[in-house]
């Protein structure tokens, strides 16, 4: 899902506490206080410096972004149109829904520098199934980055940086920012998964040869879905942490997370990583998951237990209508006699701000009971959604575009269901 502001500064900022401080980070951290605090003109003044001090893309043009919806929150349009011209024509910022869904910048739509701002950014996305690019160059750039580090291990962090994350796609370069954090730290996981690593190189090349399989599900989603745009599928390696996300580049999968095969070598592997690596024929049912999580964004924000649920179940329970199977098979087979004492525990907490009980749990993870159980439930509340429904087209929009979770809890009928356990 691409988040929006405000939302999107709350995330960058969890983000950032898993990495040593920059300087941009730091103005973009003091510039979140200010903005919070409502002093919009010194957050807009603390961001753009931000931006330019940045060394990367995704971090300029994001801080040019928040500087302008800052600025325009303090209704200075003059230098809301300078940040966003810095981030759209000199750093590539191309999430048009951050913009025309944003009534921050309402009064500035009249302006022919506006026009010209919205008519200059070309989405990625398409409307045909069938177009859907698939890129799996920055696979093979770390390869190439491995090779070089190979050799020279004392100066990898470098290398990477070097051949690897500033000579990828803007998506890698996202992925990067927002899930790896520094090369060292990408290193240092490297270098204690070597064996996994070295076992499925063969395997983390073919990515792209599933674009059939991955088109086919696209279509179906349009059959059932006619608003359904397609953006662009991009495979990228990262560190054994994060599968699947998405920006306005398009999708992006941790193609390293797909290679689970009798000859991976796995005993570097931890629990949660052996459990939730998926096979390389499980990659089509990842990237479903994903495209549904890009078309969410007409969904309400909410920072509950159930909201979280029902972002992460729908993406499995509609993935799963198109492409055969959901990203989380595991989950149903470890719910099956045990359905009722799993709902039981999650409607103490639905209500509540605890996600990280249910969802991105991998440090509560055991042999006997998995992490992300609460897929399954929102997975479950989509279905019997879906499954009550008279319209299944209407079905599948009013998911995408849930305003009040606990109404889409209590429309389900999903208690009904429940009280069968």
């Amino acid at each position: 899902m691409r988040p929006h502001l405000p939302i999107i500064i709350a995330i960058f900022f969890i983000t950032q506490t898993t990495r040593s401080q920059t300087t941009s980070d730091s103005l973009l951290q003091a510039g979140n206080g200010f903005y919070k605090n409502k002093d919009f003109a010194k957050a807009g003044q603390l961001w753009l410096k931000a931006a330019e001090s940045a060394d990367n893309k995704i971090s300029i043009q994001t801080g040019y972004f928040y500087a302008s919806n800052a600025y325009a929150k303090a209704k200075d349009s003059v230098n809301s149109f300078k940040c966003l011209e810095l981030a759209v024509f000199k750093n590539g910022f191309n999430d048009l829904p951050a913009l025309t869904n944003d009534d921050t910048y309402n009064f500035m739509h009249s302006s022919s520098r506006w026009a010209k701002l919205i008519g200059a950014i070309k989405p990625a996305y398409t409307a045909n199934p069938l177009n859907v690019r698939v890129v799996d160059s920055d696979v093979q750039l770390f390869w190439n980055a491995h090779d070089k580090a190979k050799v020279n291990p004392g100066n990898a962090a470098a290398i990477y940086k070097q051949y690897y994350f500033d000579k990828g796609s803007m998506a890698l370069q996202f992925y990067y920012v927002n899930k790896i954090a520094t090369a060292e730290n990408f290193v240092l996981m490297h270098n204690e998964k070597q064996k996994y690593y070295n076992s499925i190189r063969a395997n983390s090349l073919k990515a792209a040869q599933l674009k059939p399989v991955y088109q086919k599900s696209f279509a179906n989603l349009k059959k059932i879905y006619p608003q359904a745009v397609f953006p662009p599928i991009y495979f990228v390696v990262g560190k054994l942490r994060s599968a699947g996300t998405s920006c306005s580049y398009g999708l992006i999968l941790a193609v390293d997370q797909a290679c689970m095969s009798p000859t991976a070598d796995t005993s570097e592997l931890t629990t949660w990583e052996k459990n939730n690596i998926s096979t390389f024929n499980g990659l089509p049912y990842t990237v479903a998951h994903e495209l549904i999580h890009y078309l969410q964004d007409g969904m309400a924000s909410d920072t509950t237990l159930l909201k979280a649920a029902i972002v992460e179940g729908m993406a499995d329970f509609i993935g799963e209508l198109i492409s055969g199977k959901t990203a989380n098979e595991r989950l149903k087979v470890f719910a099956n006699g045990r359905e009722k004492q799993i709902w039981t525990a999650f409607k103490e907490e639905m209500y509540l701000d605890r996600a990280d009980n249910w969802i991105a749990n991998s440090d509560q993870e055991t042999a006997g009971k998995p992490a992300d159980l609460g897929y399954w439930v929102g997975y479950q509340i989509c279905k019997a959604y879906y499954s009550q429904a008279t319209n299944k087209q209407k079905a599948i929009y009013d998911m995408l575009h849930i305003q009040d979770y606990s109404k889409f809890l209590a429309d389900s009928k999903f208690e009904q269901v429940a009280s069968r356990w």
